[in-house]
């Protein structure tokens, strides 16, 4: 939102995929905790090509930190996974992201931040008074004022102690209600068997 950096080439390589027909882009920045966008475009380059192609395949997307902790299970990376290498190769794609702010706190009280997002996308070719535009592939992200807070507790001893007790208590109970239905039983048996039930 007002300010608009070009060429992101910082530790950039070159590596040629898929026998020259594609590439791979991987990188790590600092957005700010504002709405906005980032793009993958040709728009900057002096030379555009012929036959753009932005069909594309998304391995991984993420905000923060990464939280490798096996009981939280969020969208940490919604998009990993997406595929649109059957799209339309003039087409630009628009991928709307609501990032929620997560925070995970262990046990010894120590935490951890981190982002979820959703997702929602489409697909379409821009026409202008001009003719067709450039397509790109736009990530519009916007934060969420909520956030999301794990923390991790061992329940106390008196759920424990309170829970066996309720064991106990049920079993004898159960054990109380099988006994009188035995002893009632055998009693009205003796009953029969000495000739007094009538």
């Amino acid at each position: 939102m007002g300010r608009h950096e070009v060429g992101l080439i910082d530790n950039s390589m070159k590596i040629p995929l898929n026998q020259g027909y594609g590439c791979r882009f991987e990188g790590e920045f600092t957005i700010n905790k504002v709405p906005g966008n980032f793009h993958v475009s040709t728009h900057s380059a002096t030379a555009q090509p012929q036959s753009p192609d932005m069909t594309h395949n998304i391995h991984k997307l993420a905000f923060g930190e990464k939280l490798q902790v096996k009981t939280v299970q969020g969208a940490f990376n919604a998009l990993g996974g997406a595929d649109r290498l059957g799209s339309n190769p003039l087409a630009s794609h628009d991928y709307i992201l609501k990032i929620v702010p997560t925070v995970y706190e262990d046990l010894s009280g120590k935490q951890r931040f981190s982002y979820q997002y959703t997702v929602a996308n489409k697909e379409y070719v821009a026409y202008s008074h001009t003719g067709r535009i450039i397509p790109a592939i736009w990530f519009r992200y916007d934060l969420s004022p909520i956030t999301v807070k794990y923390t991790e507790r061992r329940p106390p001893l008196y759920r424990f102690i309170t829970t066996i007790c309720a064991i106990i208590g049920g079993t004898f109970t159960v054990a109380g209600i099988i006994d009188s239905c035995i002893f009632t039983a055998s009693e009205a048996w003796k009953k029969v068997q000495i000739g007094k039930m009538s």
